[in-house]
C-alpha cells in the first residue's frame, strides 16, 4: 500500500435516495483514502435514463454532507479527471467500445429482443448462446451498412480461468465458461456498467475499487477488458453486502432507511457513521 497513491470512489446511481448499503461502502471508500492520505471522488452513473429520478443527485451530496465525507473530486468541485457524470463522456465510451471491436475484444451482436427473451424462456439463467460472435466479417459489414440495430458485446475467452487477489474475499480464481459476453455499449449508444466503469476508473486513476460481492462475477469481464486495452488493474475489493430480513440483499422493500431519515430522527452524524462503520464486524 506504501508504494499506492491511494484514489477511491463511489459511483451510485441517481435512481433513488441511497440507501445505507451505497453510503457504507462510500464510508469505507472513504476512510481508506483518508488513512493513505489520498483522495476520495464522486461520479454519477447515469447512464439508466428508464430509472433516473433526477431529484436524487441532491439526496445523494446530502448523505455525504450529512456525515461528513467531502470529496476531493465530484461533479461540483471539479478535477482534474472530469466530467464526473457519465453522460457527459459518451464520446469516451464510444472511442473505446469501438478500439475493442478493432483489437478483437468486443463484437457487434444483431440478436433482436425477441430471440434474447426466447432464450431466456428456455433458461431463465441462460447465459448469451454467442450467436454473432461467429459472424463472419462479411456478414457483420452488411448487417451494419443495412442499418440493423446492433450491441457491442465482450468477446471473452472461452476457455481458463480469471484469477485475482481480493482485498477481502482473498485469492479468487473462475472459470471462463461460467462468465457471459456482457454488452458493453447498448442500441442507443449509451454503455453499460460494465464498460463505463472499467473506462473511468482507469482514466481516473482509482487505485482500489471497494464493491459489493454482487459484483464478483462480473470481475473477469472487467479484467479482461483491462487486459485487452492495456491497462493495469485496480486493487479490488468485494464487501459483505447487508441482508434484510428474509436474507436477500437489504432494499427497500426490507424498509431500509436512508442516511436523511436517522438524521431526521435526530441520529447525531457521528453516531450514523459508527453505526455503518461497524455493520458486518464479527467479534469473534
Amino acid at each position: 500500500m506504501s508504494d499506492t497513491h491511494v484514489r477511491t470512489r463511489i459511483a451510485p446511481s441517481p435512481t433513488g435516495v441511497p440507501h445505507i448499503g451505497t453510503i457504507r461502502t462510500a464510508l469505507f471508500d472513504y476512510l481508506l483514502a483518508k488513512k493513505y492520505n489520498g483522495e476520495f471522488i464522486l461520479r454519477i452513473e447515469d447512464t439508466d435514463k428508464k430509472r433516473l429520478v433526477p431529484e436524487s443527485i441532491e439526496k445523494i451530496y446530502q448523505s455525504f454532507d450529512t456525515l461528513g465525507m467531502k470529496r476531493d473530486e465530484d461533479p461540483i468541485i471539479g478535477g482534474s479527471y472530469g466530467p464526473y457524470i457519465q453522460t457527459q463522456r459518451l464520446d469516451i465510451y464510444q472511442k473505446y467500445a469501438q478500439e475493442l471491436i478493432n483489437i478483437g475484444a468486443a463484437y457487434y451482436c444483431f440478436c433482436s429482443e425477441e430471440r434474447l427473451k426466447e432464450l431466456h424462456e428456455k433458461d431463465q439463467y441462460a447465459k448469451y448462446d454467442r450467436h454473432c460472435r461467429h459472424l463472419s466479417p462479411e456478414e457483420v459489414k452488411a448487417k451494419l451498412d443495412s442499418g440493423a440495430p446492433f450491441v457491442i458485446r465482450v468477446k471473452l475467452p472461452e476457455t481458463g480461468f480469471s484469477t485475482w487477489h481480493d482485498l477481502v474475499q482473498g485469492k479468487l480464481s473462475l472459470p471462463n465458461t461460467e462468465c457471459d459476453d456482457k454488452v458493453l455499449m447498448k442500441t442507443n449508444g449509451i454503455p453499460t456498467y460494465h464498460l463505463a466503469v472499467v473506462v473511468d476508473d482507469y482514466l481516473m486513476k482509482i487505485s482500489h475499487v471497494l464493491r459489493g460481492v454482487e459484483w464478483m462475477m462480473s470481475t473477469p469481464v472487467h479484467l479482461f477488458l483491462l487486459e485487452s486495452l492495456g491497462w493495469e488493474p485496480p486493487i479490488f475489493a468485494h464487501v459483505p453486502l447487508l441482508l434484510g430480513p428474509d436474507k436477500s440483499k437489504l432494499a427497500k422493500r426490507h424498509g431500509a432507511k436512508s442516511v436523511l431519515d436517522y438524521s431526521t430522527e435526530g441520529y447525531l452524524p457521528e453516531a450514523i457513521n459508527n453505526f455503518l462503520f461497524y455493520l458486518g464486524f464479527s467479534y469473534r
